[in-house]
């Protein structure tokens, strides 16, 4: 009885190692998955007055009005500090081209425009997903700022890649395989279960934190 007893305790001790064990090795791949994506990724983030069509549309508007200048900044071949960079250099051209924009349409919504690093919920752009978490970004607001966003990346350039179709194609993922680690690579592009279970693991970490 007594050695039964002993045999049950070294097992429930195994049991609760190993669960720590796991524990810590998902804390730690997800930290180091997660830090590694924010450090390679820099986001424009727009976000609408309100979820009417209207301001759905006119977010939109902005949105290509602003792409359509960073195209004209020349931003490729540069690297994420380059970009924000730039970005930083140019804040008050895009604040000046979206109220343009707004007031061109009819309306006379304020604007805000700030370059930091903000807390995103998961999002998914077409074939490629990106975990929650806190990533630096261009953050527009357009009035109230109460309206759903539209988000892609800077940095990697996707935005100028797959705008329209809100996919990633060949070309925005070769972008991403060569910023990113295989790893990170594949945490955002693969849907087999354990890349899946992996995604989940640096997501729920996240969202704890």
């Amino acid at each position: 009885m007594r050695k039964s007893f002993k045999n049950l305790k070294k097992l429930t001790i195994i049991i609760i190692l190993l669960i720590a064990f796991f524990i810590t090795n998902a804390y730690s791949y997800a930290i180091n998955v997660s830090n590694g994506l924010s450090n390679n990724i820099f986001r424009l983030h727009i976000l609408a007055n309100s979820d009417s069509e209207e301001d759905q549309a006119l977010k939109l508007k902005v949105r290509d009005a602003i792409l359509q200048y960073m195209e004209t900044l020349n931003t490729a071949n540069q690297d994420k500090q380059s970009v924000i960079e730039l970005s930083k250099n140019h804040i008050e051209d895009f604040k000046t081209i979206a109220k343009k924009i707004i007031q061109e349409n009819g309306y006379n919504y304020s604007v805000s425009a700030e370059i930091g690093n903000f807390y995103f919920p998961t999002k998914y752009y077409g074939n490629i997903s990106l975990p929650a978490g806190d990533y630096d970004a261009l953050k527009i607001e357009i009035g109230d700022a109460k309206g759903q966003n539209w988000w892609c990346s800077l940095f990697p350039p996707l935005c100028f890649v797959s705008v329209s179709s809100g996919v990633v194609e060949k070309e925005g993922e070769e972008y991403l395989k060569e910023n990113l680690t295989e790893e990170e690579f594949e945490i955002i592009s693969e849907a087999s279960p354990e890349i899946e279970f992996k995604f989940k693991i640096v997501e729920l970490i996240n969202q704890k934190k």
